[in-house]
Formats: C-alpha cells, sequence, structure tokens
C-alpha cells in the first residue's frame, strides 16, 4: 500500500516537503531510491527544485513585507539578531548552509530578504545551497536503505514498515518542535505584558 503511494506520488510528495521544510520526507525518499520505488536522480532534482523555490519565495516575502513579519512574529525578532551576525561574519557559507541550520530554514530566508540583499545574489547561493541539501539528505536516506539492506536479509517484508516509521517519526519531530517553539512564544508574550 505504502509501495504504491510512493510510487505514484513519491515525486510530488518531495516537492511539496521541500518547499517547508522536508528532511523527513527527503530521507524516506532516498529510503524509496534505495529499494527502486523511485529514481534517485529524480528525487535529488525535484528536491533541489522544491527547496530553491520555497526559499526563494521566503526571501521574497521579507523583501516586500519583511519589517511588517518582523513586528507580527517574535520567533522572527528572535532570531534577527542572529541571522545579522551569522551574515555578516559567514556571509557566503552562511546563505549556502540556512538550511541547515535548526530554526532558520524558514526564518532564515524572510529575513535574509528583509536585509537588503541582492535577489540575484540570494538566488544563486540558494540554488547551490539547495542542491547540496538534496544531496546530503537523499544520500543519507539512501544510505539509511543500504545499512538496513545489510543489516537484514529480507528487507521487502519489512520495506513498508520503515517508510511509515520514517513519516511518522518526522512528523512527529515536527510536531513536537511546533509545540515547543508555540509554547515559548506563549511565554514570552506573557513575560512582555507584564
Amino acid at each position: 500500500m505504502i509501495s504504491a503511494f510512493v510510487a505514484s506520488y513519491g515525486y510530488t510528495t518531495v516537492f511539496l516537503g521541500t518547499l517547508l521544510e522536508g528532511e523527513t520526507i527527503l530521507i524516506a525518499a532516498g529510503f524509496a531510491a534505495h529499494r527502486g520505488l523511485l529514481d534517485w536522480r529524480l528525487v535529488f532534482l525535484v528536491a533541489m527544485l522544491g527547496a530553491t523555490l520555497g526559499d526563494q519565495i521566503a526571501f521574497l516575502l521579507g523583501r516586500w513585507k519583511g519589517t511588517a513579519l518582523i513586528r507580527r512574529f517574535p520567533f522572527l525578532v528572535q532570531q534577527k539578531p542572529r541571522v545579522d551576525r551569522l551574515l555578516q561574519r559567514y556571509n557566503v557559507l552562511f546563505v549556502l548552509g540556512v538550511r541547515f541550520l535548526y530554526g532558520l530554514r524558514i526564518a532564515g530566508p524572510v529575513l535574509l530578504g528583509s536585509s537588503g540583499m541582492a535577489v540575484w545574489r540570494f538566488a544563486l547561493l540558494n540554488t547551490l545551497g539547495a542542491a547540496l541539501w538534496a544531496a546530503l539528505i537523499t544520500a543519507a536516506g539512501y544510505a539509511f536503505g543500504e545499512a538496513i539492506a545489510s543489516l537484514l536479509s529480507d528487507l521487502k517484508t519489512i520495506e513498508e514498515a520503515l517508510l511509515l516509521a520514517i513519516v511518522v517519526a518526522g512528523l512527529a519531530f515536527w510536531l513536537w518542535r511546533t509545540l515547543r517553539a508555540q509554547r515559548k512564544n506563549r511565554s514570552e508574550s506573557d513575560a512582555a505584558k507584564r
């Protein structure tokens, strides 16, 4: 059942998943590529396109409405000094690696857009960073498949359970992070009101 879903909708899921975060989806897709359900080259390409587009949209949103977004979302206010500091200190490396930094996958491009960075420069570095990210995360999923296959002689029998476990673990982690961030924002808002 899951294998049929992956074969039918895998590339679409990778694209949509990588528009926002996507590590879990991409690891699962790398595993599916190892199992022969998806072509790893297409997984890489689709993930790179989704990640590039998602961050480019966030950057342009930051360029267009950055000040209003920063005022509206306390998380962006908290991350702005960190982004400014990292941008000044590491410039190119920071833009290339922003998608690898915890808490900055969405906030980073928005704040970079509000920083006045040239659109063409961000687009170039964003594309390179997305290619690196897509290659590494896809390879991690593929390597996970290799490791499991070397440990288990009949991986086919648990293939679907493993795919489901990867997705469920990723969703649980995402939910935990989201709830934790909301709780933190609520307590900071309450503290500011006092």
